[in-house]
């Protein structure tokens, strides 16, 4: 299984740029995408047609704001076992029930440049971790064994010093604040894997560049972006990169191969 996680930062933006095209060439399984930035309404009268994928949207209340959308081939329907929203106005969270794991689509909120949001962000962080171990407890169809969870989506933080170009300018901002750098290692303190330190535990690569003073081509980025997994399914990770050179958004697309 292929699958795929991708910060489009605008859903009719992205289909402007490539993104048909990326979705034939690239053929996933899954493909999650995170700021699809649109509404029901809206949404409503367009005509989107992703061929040979089932749509699942989670749009924010507020127009053309956050919002997450999920899109499965049409020949892994049986493989459902439930769709559904966490709930949030944002539309932040998706969460998949598949038979073998759970899949979350996340677009984790944004402290912003003064701050102002880093208390939602940590209520938020808290509340869905809190909901990951519950999901973790659940047994799968079988009932012999807990399954386990995948969890995707623009985790707007970089862990540690190694996941951004200029760590030491950016103590204390948005994204690289102790408080969600802390929050992060809860997660993977909970059972979760970053899949990409994993396989790549010394790699500089980044996923996300500011639009201002050409920081994609200098490559001044970020690793805000991530597959965490549940230790139990490591083994059945094939591979977890990043295709920094997918262009169409202000982030990249990072993939994870299942065996």
């Amino acid at each position: 299984m292929h699958i795929v996680s991708w910060n489009i930062n605008g859903i009719r933006a992205v289909l402007k740029k490539g993104f048909l095209d990326f979705l034939k060439k690239e053929k996933p399984d899954i493909l999650c995408l995170q700021e699809i930035k649109i509404d029901d309404t809206v949404r409503n009268k367009e005509n989107f047609n992703f061929f040979g994928y089932e749509e699942f949207w989670n749009s924010a209340e507020r127009k053309g704001y956050s919002g997450t959308m999920i899109l499965i081939k049409d020949s892994l329907k049986k493989e459902i076992i439930s769709k559904k929203n966490y709930p949030n106005n944002e539309g932040r969270v998706q969460i998949l029930e598949l038979n073998k794991f759970f899949l979350i689509n996340v677009y984790f909120p944004n402290a912003n440049r003064e701050l102002s949001r880093l208390p939602y962000k940590m209520k938020f962080n808290r509340k869905l971790l809190k909901y990951i171990k519950g999901l973790s407890k659940i047994p799968t169809k079988e009932g012999k064994k807990k399954k386990p969870v995948i969890i995707t989506g623009d985790f707007n933080v970089a862990h540690q010093e190694i996941d951004l170009a200029r760590p030491k300018d950016n103590i204390g901002n948005a994204g690289f604040t102790n408080e969600e750098r802390n929050s992060f290692q809860e997660y993977l303190k909970s059972g979760l894997i970053d899949t990409f330190r994993y396989f790549h535990p010394k790699k500089i690569q980044y996923t996300w560049w500011t639009y201002r003073a050409g920081a994609r081509p200098k490559n001044i980025g970020w690793r805000i972006d991530y597959f965490c997994v549940s230790k139990k399914i490591i083994s059945q990770i094939k591979n977890s990169y990043i295709m920094n050179e997918v262009m169409g958004s202000d982030h990249c697309p990072i993939v994870l191969q299942l065996k």
